[in-house]
């Protein structure tokens, strides 16, 4: 892992924080993992994340590829925790900008998105509510 963490501190508002890049050998994983059949897709992802269970992408993949909302409720939320681990070792200190422009940041705002999107299905409205407000602190020019 990466040891040098963007964060701005611009004085023109919160910082921003971009998490380090997921590992290559990883993503192609994944990317390969997405050109299976599709009913052989799911067991694909699951395999990366057997070899990387770190890759923020490849829970929010997951996720999308769950066999059922509750597994793929439990995929986002594993993302989404080890995404919010991801920033705190990359110096967020719980406010500040984290924003969908940075490919870096896009597996830990899909599985917040995807929990936001999970939890109002299985009826959880207040954990919906809270998922997209915090997507909302992270990037203001987010849209459900």
């Amino acid at each position: 892992m990466n040891d040098s963490h963007e964060v701005s501190l611009s004085k023109n508002g919160p910082p921003e924080t971009v998490l380090p890049p997921e590992n290559s050998i990883a993503a192609e994983s994944l990317k390969e993992a997405l050109q299976k059949p599709e009913e052989q897709i799911r067991d694909a992802v699951a395999e990366v994340l057997i070899n990387w269970p770190n890759d923020l992408m490849a829970w929010a993949t997951l996720g999308d590829f769950g066999r059922d909302q509750i597994e793929s409720y439990a995929a986002y939320r594993v993302g989404y925790h080890r995404g919010l681990d991801r920033l705190r070792q990359s110096g967020w200190k719980g406010s500040g900008f984290v924003l969908w422009e940075n490919v870096e940041n896009l597996g830990f705002l899909r599985s917040l998105e995807g929990l936001a999107k999970l939890s109002n299905e299985i009826g959880d409205i207040e954990e919906s509510e809270r998922c997209y407000h915090f997507l909302k602190q992270l990037d203001p020019s987010y849209q459900k």
